[in-house]
């Protein structure tokens, strides 16, 4: 199942047991283990692969060297981990999973015809970089625990007319609680995340006070990238903390650069545009407008 580039490909939650060496899951589509339970591995080399289903998991005394969190555990319980489809993962030769913890798993095809299928998609956390991880309180702990527990149950029970929709109401609670808990991390870290939003919008006003820097609209990813986070997170925690995304902060920005040039200078919309990284004046001037309710000329006539 090598894939392109040497990544191996495991499609589906039974190729992945057979490789793990845990024989056949109870079902197709959804399946959960303990670490405990799972069986030792030798790993011969460095290895990175991708899954074709999600994964959920809490860890306890993870030896595997990840790092989680942007500053020290908030909490000294579990640490929570999200994987969507397709993400490129790896492991080293070294690897050795944690001692305790759960790993749950399940297809995109479980979810296909239940509202969970496109909420799903709007639990930013299955986009967020390792070093983001949630890390729970004691009660958090409990709550997800228990959750665990009773989807394995429910697993483990004899398929009937009301299995997937039980599993799917489980699926959805354990989700809900973890973006519950997510946004108390938030919270709980506010004087650090306070610090993030200085050092970000400083990097905005240099990004677009630099006159020799390359003229190019500025992205979610970049500024990301430049702060060491992945964009959903960041972004999420701009939203927590000031109301806005990190795309409206952006364009707030270009907006007010925008508004400086057309009142300052006598340079044209077109030169403004593309001073500010815009392809096109037309997708400026519809920013403008849309922001503003005036367009870039009605603006600066207003200052005549």
């Amino acid at each position: 199942m090598a894939g392109k580039n040497n990544i191996l490909q495991i499609p589906n939650i039974a190729d992945y047991y057979a490789i793990c060496g845990m024989g056949k899951p109870k079902h197709p589509l959804i399946g959960i283990y303990t670490f405990e339970e799972l069986p030792a591995m030798n790993i011969p080399d460095d290895v990175k692969f991708t899954l074709g289903y999600y994964v959920v998991t809490i860890k306890y005394n993870d030896t595997c060297g990840s790092q989680y969190g942007q500053t020290k555990y908030d909490y000294d319980e579990g640490i929570m981990g999200f994987t969507a489809p397709h993400q490129v993962l790896g492991v080293n030769k070294d690897f050795k999973p944690p001692e305790k913890g759960w790993s749950l798993m399940f297809h995109p095809d479980f979810l296909l015809g239940y509202a969970l299928a496109q909420k799903i998609h709007h639990f930013h956390f299955f986009d967020y970089a390792i070093n983001e991880a949630l890390i729970l309180s004691e009660d958090e702990d409990r709550d997800i625990n228990d959750l665990f527990l009773k989807i394995r149950q429910e697993i483990n029970r004899p398929i009937d007319n009301f299995s997937q929709d039980v599993l799917i109401s489980q699926l959805d609670l354990l989700l809900t609680f973890s973006n519950r808990y997510y946004n108390r991390q938030f919270i709980i870290r506010k004087p650090l995340n306070n610090h993030l939003v200085t050092k970000f919008e400083q990097l905005l006003e240099n990004y677009f006070s630099d006159e020799n820097a390359q003229r190019e609209l500025p992205t979610v990813a970049y500024f990301a990238d430049q702060l060491h986070l992945s964009g959903k997170y960041f972004s999420d925690v701009l939203k927590q903390l000031t109301g806005k995304t990190a795309q409206q902060h952006i364009h707030d920005k270009v907006i007010e650069k925008a508004k400086k040039y057309l009142s300052t200078t006598s340079l044209s919309v077109a030169e403004i545009a593309y001073h500010l990284g815009f392809d096109y004046p037309q997708s400026f001037s519809k920013l403008f407008k849309t922001k503003t309710k005036q367009t870039p000329q009605a603006f600066r006539i207003s200052f005549n």
